[in-house]
């Protein structure tokens, strides 16, 4: 049997209030206690704090949530803010003739170096071809980081188009969708 110990602390029981708010401030006239005991705990704090919304909906894309990007043969920023986005879309291409050819990919800079984050290459065919490559995935931008998205191309129809959107702040407080 384990012993029991009352606490009485203003400040634990502040914490208790503005976690639980669901309890409001009621239950004066209960005190706090801890005891040497071993006893299982269910992390209800997701629901106390009326966060309900599974991890994997708070990604959801809604039409005030996302930015809208399309490229075609140029250089473009699409996330020059900090924290973490989830990225969304599909690469496209159309060559017509064995002399087309094109580059397209993600590039994270920070102004002074560049690094490849994801590139696909069409490469030049006899026959007319049409490729669709989708592409889903989170990043992180600190301040001064930018994403850009570069598509490089020959004769070909090719363009990258997709939406981005904030899940994270820089800290890692999570971004409902609006």
């Amino acid at each position: 049997m384990g012993q029991e110990f009352f606490i009485n602390s203003q400040a634990l029981e502040d914490k208790v209030s503005a976690l639980l708010p669901s309890q409001g401030g009621r239950g004066a006239g209960f005190d706090l206690s801890a005891s040497t005991q071993i006893i299982p705990i269910i992390d209800l704090t997701e629901s106390a704090e009326g966060a309900n919304v599974r991890q994997d909906l708070q990604t959801a894309f809604s039409f005030n949530s996302v930015t809208s990007f399309s490229v075609t043969n140029a250089t473009t920023n699409i996330i020059v803010n900090t924290g973490y986005f989830r990225v969304f879309g599909s690469f496209n291409n159309r060559s017509s003739t064995s002399a087309d050819f094109s580059t397209q990919k993600f590039v994270l800079t920070d102004g002074a170096t560049s690094k490849d984050l994801l590139r696909f290459r069409n490469f030049a065919t006899p026959q007319p071809v049409t490729r669709q490559t989708p592409f889903d995935f989170i990043v992180f931008l600190s301040a001064g980081d930018i994403l850009q998205v570069i598509v490089e191309n020959t004769g070909s129809l090719t363009f990258m188009e997709g939406v981005t959107r904030q899940i994270a702040t820089i800290d890692g407080t999570l971004v409902d969708p609006t």
